[in-house]
Order: C-alpha cells, then sequence, then structure tokens
C-alpha cells in the first residue's frame, strides 16, 4: 500500500521528470514532449518505487527491466536515469548530438537501457524473451514494457501478445499508453482500434485499467499485476498526450514539436504553478 509520504515523493519526482524533458529538448529543437510527458507518472512509479534497479545492479541477473518499446518515448527514460545516477547531468544538454550520449531512441550503449527500440511493435517480443529467460533461470526479474496505443496497428506485437499468453508468462507486466494521439493526428482518426481492453483480454491476457495521472492508481494496477500467476497482465493507461503543458496536451503537434522561446516559458511557467501546489 503506497503510504501518503511516498505519494508525494512520487508526485515530486515526476514534476522533477518534466522538467528534465524541457531541459533535453530546449528551443528551437525537435523533441518528442506529447508522448513523454504522457508517461511521466509511469515512469516515476517504476524506477522510484517498483523496479529492483539501480546503478549498481547493472550486472544483476535479478534486476527488473523496463523495455520502452515507444522508443521515441526515450526522454522520459533519460530523464528518470540521471535522477538515478547513470549518467552525468550534462548529458542532458547534449540529446541526440554526435558529442551527447544520449541519443533520439533508446540504445544499450547507454547504461540503463535495457533494449534497442524505436522500430515500433518490437519491444513486447523483446520483453517475452526475457521472461522467458529469467523463468529458466530461477532469476526474480520482473519484466516491464511500455508500449504506445498507437503502435498496436503493428502485427508483430500481437504476434508477441499470443506467444506471451501461450507460455502463460505472469513475470511480465504491459503497459499501453493510450494517449489517443500518435504522430499525425488521433489514432481514431489514423488507424482506429477499438475495444483494446476486449482485444487484449481475448488474445489471454489479464486486463487492468487504470488512470495513467494517477499514482495510486499506477501503483494499486501494477500491484494486482503481481498477484497474477499463470498468465500475463497488459495495464492501460488512460493518458493525456503532452500532459502538464496545456498547449501541447491532445495536440499531435507536440508529438515531435518545436518549442519557441515563448512556449518554452509558458511550459516552464505551468511546472512552476504545479511545483507552488505540491
Amino acid at each position: 500500500m503506497l503510504q501518503p509520504e511516498k505519494k508525494k515523493e512520487l508526485e515530486q519526482m515526476t514534476l522533477k521528470l518534466r522538467y528534465n524533458l524541457l531541459e533535453m529538448i530546449g528551443v528551437g529543437t525537435a523533441g518528442h514532449l506529447g508522448g513523454s510527458s504522457s508517461l511521466a507518472e509511469l515512469v516515476s512509479v517504476l524506477y522510484f518505487y517498483k523496479m529492483n534497479f539501480s546503478a549498481d545492479k547493472l550486472k544483476d541477473p535479478n534486476r527488473d527491466r523496463l523495455v520502452l518499446s515507444k522508443g521515441h518515448a526515450a526522454l522520459i527514460q533519460y530523464a528518470a536515469l540521471v535522477e538515478k545516477g547513470f549518467f552525468p547531468r550534462e548529458e542532458l544538454k547534449r540529446v541526440k548530438t554526435l558529442r551527447g550520449l544520449l541519443q533520439g531512441h533508446p540504445d544499450c550503449s547507454i547504461p540503463g537501457i535495457e533494449a534497442v527500440t524505436g522500430s515500433l511493435g518490437q519491444g513486447l517480443s523483446i520483453s517475452l524473451g526475457m521472461a522467458l529467460a529469467a523463468r529458466l533461470d530461477k532469476h526474480t526479474s520482473r519484466i516491464y514494457t511500455v508500449m504506445g496505443d498507437g503502435e498496436l496497428s503493428e502485427g508483430q506485437l500481437w504476434e508477441a501478445a499470443m506467444a506471451t499468453a501461450a507460455f502463460k508468462v505472469d513475470n511480465l507486466t504491459a503497459f499501453v499508453d493510450w494517449n489517443k494521439v500518435q504522430a499525425t493526428g488521433t489514432t481514431k482518426d489514423t488507424f482506429d482500434i477499438p475495444d483494446i481492453d476486449k482485444k487484449w483480454a481475448g488474445f489471454g491476457w489479464n486486463v487492468i485499467s487504470a488512470n495513467g495521472h494517477n499514482i495510486e492508481e499506477i501503483v494499486g494496477a501494477i500491484e494486482k499485476a503481481e498477484t497474477v500467476k499463470g498468465r500475463p497482465t497488459v495495464i492501460i493507461l488512460d493518458t493525456i498526450k503532452g500532459k502538464a503543458f496545456s498547449f501541447a496536451e491532445g495536440n499531435a503537434a507536440y508529438h515531435n514539436g518545436i518549442f519557441t522561446e515563448e512556449t518554452y516559458q509558458q511550459a516552464i511557467r505551468e511546472l512552476d504553478a504545479i511545483k507552488a501546489g505540491l
């Protein structure tokens, strides 16, 4: 059960992660704000509450693993890893540059990154392999996979979904970031995939739904998933693309958008207002 003090700590960390997003994107360069910010609460819960994962456990076979299948949201993963001490803070200023460590999509050359992702639809297959290996080796690892809702149009993802259920993999928990907007518009208008909860259930998964911006609901959903034996669990997170930035919320232009000086300063002010209320 999540204690009030820990809940507040996670809310503060979520805010810090969003500040880190702004530091990485800056003014005048494109950055995946929308789908990164919609995951801030989940990433905060996983890295700073649930996962057995730290910089001194990179070789520990029992460490938990996070695979960001929607690899274009790598910024939110970097935002957390820097807070956990995986690399120096100055790397945030060098994202997507030749002199920097942090690339536009996750790469295993980056400390703390478990898989190369970015070509959508592959992360669940990778995660299944990790989960099966952990089971064979009798490791205590849990594998967490984060997918986008637009990513659900990829066929390989559903092959992996069938295999994961067929092999009764229960040390894997998947998440769908259901923010309803992808690169060029809404998911409904681009490639409508209705009833995603029923689809996952039809593929043999245990399905849980939660508010992806509510820390307590996310924790509760993950803890419920941990009790399920003999089949995998998917948690569908109802989120808002660009959460916390009024001009970016639900706006496909900020899937990989560019800040002007004006919008950047507005984003800072909006986070400052949230900080004042915590």
